[in-house]
C-alpha cells in the first residue's frame, strides 16, 4: 500500500474515533436546569433534557478505548503492522499447523498402502472423497464427469495415463497442456482440412478430398505427439482422436478453435497444499471413480 493511501487511512480511523467522542461528550453535557424538557410531548409523554446516564457514556467510552487498543495491538491503520505483528498468514500456518498435529495420523495410516489396494477401503475412500469435493469439483464436477475443458475422471480415457502412480504424480505436480496453437503456421484452409481429417479419424462423415489433404498436414505436424494413427501418447499429454472422449467439444468449429489456438489447460499442484499422504489418498479416490 502507498505511502499516501496508509496515511489516508490512518487519518481516516482516528479521526473517526475523535469525532465519536467529540459527539459523546457533547450529547453528556446541558445547560438546561434539571427537569427541563425539550419540548416534545407526544400523548401525554414529555422528553426531557438530561445528560447521558452514566453507565452509557462509559460504556461508549469503553469501546472508544477498546477500539485504540485494538488497532495498537493489530493491524488495522494503514501499513502499521501492530504491535502483535499478526497477520492471516501467519494466523493460517497456526491453525493448519494445529490440524496436521490433530489429524495427520488418520492420513498417515494410509501412507503405505498402494493405491490399488486403497481404493477398496471404505474409510479411505470416505475421507477421498470430501478431499475431492473440496478440492476438485469445483473443476470436475461434484460427480467427476468434468465439463468443456475440464477432463470426465469416471471414463477409461486419461491422458497422462489412469495406473494409481500416474495419477498421484500428476495430483503432486501438476499439468500444463501442451498443444500449440498452428494459426502461425497453418492457413485458414489448412486448418479446415486437418480438422476434417481429425474427424475422420473417430469414424465422422467427412469431406474426402478435404480429409486426404488435412491428412499430409497431420503427418508433417501432428504425428510427433498424436502418433501416425492419432491414438495419442501418454508420455505427452496428447489425447486419443481416435474415440468419441473430446476434451474441448467434437464440433468442428470446436476442433478448429484448438487447432488455431492451442490448448491452454493447466492442473494445479497439489503437493504443497495437501501434503503426500492426503494426495495418496485422493489419488485412490481418482482411481475409483474410474473403476465403479
Amino acid at each position: 500500500m502507498s505511502s499516501f493511501f496508509s496515511a489516508l487511512i490512518i487519518v481516516g480511523v482516528l479521526g473517526s474515533l475523535l469525532a465519536f467522542f467529540l459527539i459523546l461528550q457533547m450529547n453528556n453535557r446541558t445547560n438546561n436546569k434539571p427537569g427541563q424538557t425539550t419540548g416534545h410531548n407526544y400523548d401525554g409523554i414529555e422528553e426531557y433534557d438530561n445528560p447521558l446516564p452514566a453507565w452509557w457514556y462509559w460504556g461508549f467510552i469503553a469501546t472508544i478505548i477498546f477500539g485504540l487498543g485494538y488497532l495498537a495491538y493489530y493491524p488495522g491503520l494503514g501499513n502499521f503492522s501492530g504491535l502483535s505483528n499478526w497477520t492471516q498468514i501467519n494466523q493460517l500456518e497456526v491453525e493448519q499447523a494445529v490440524a496436521d498435529e490433530r489429524y495427520g495420523p488418520i492420513f498417515a495410516q494410509y501412507r503405505d498402502i498402494p493405491i490399488d489396494t486403497l481404493t477398496s477401503n471404505p474409510a479411505a475412500m470416505k475421507m477421498g472423497h470430501r478431499l475431492f469435493i473440496n478440492n476438485c469439483a469445483v473443476c470436475h464436477g461434484a460427480a467427476a464427469t468434468g465439463s468443456l475443458g475440464f477432463p470426465n475422471l469416471t471414463d477409461e480415457e486419461w491422458l497422462w495415463g489412469g495406473d494409481g502412480t500416474t495419477i498421484e504424480t500428476t495430483l503432486r505436480h501438476g499439468r500444463n497442456a501442451m498443444m500449440p496453437a498452428w494459426s502461425s503456421v497453418l492457413s485458414n484452409q489448412d486448418i479446415k482440412e486437418v480438422t476434417e481429417y481429425v474427424l475422420s479419424l473417430s469414424g465422422r462423415e467427412v469431406g474426402a478430398a478435404l480429409a486426404s489433404s488435412g491428412q499430409a498436414h497431420f503427418m508433417t505436424y501432428c504425428t510427433m505427439c498424436h502418433g501416425p494413427e492419432g491414438k495419442g501418447q501418454a508420455m505427452f499429454g496428447a489425447p486419443n482422436l481416435t474415440n468419441d472422449i473430446w476434451l474441448y467439444g467434437n464440433s468442428r468449429a470446436r476442433i478448429e478453435q484448438v487447432i488455431k489456438h492451442g490448448g491452454n489447460g493447466a492442473m494445479p499442484s497439489f503437493e504443497s497444499r495437501l501434503g503426500s499422504d492426503k494426495v495418496h489418498i485422493l489419488a485412490a479416490y481418482v482411481k475409483s471413480l474410474g473403476e465403479s
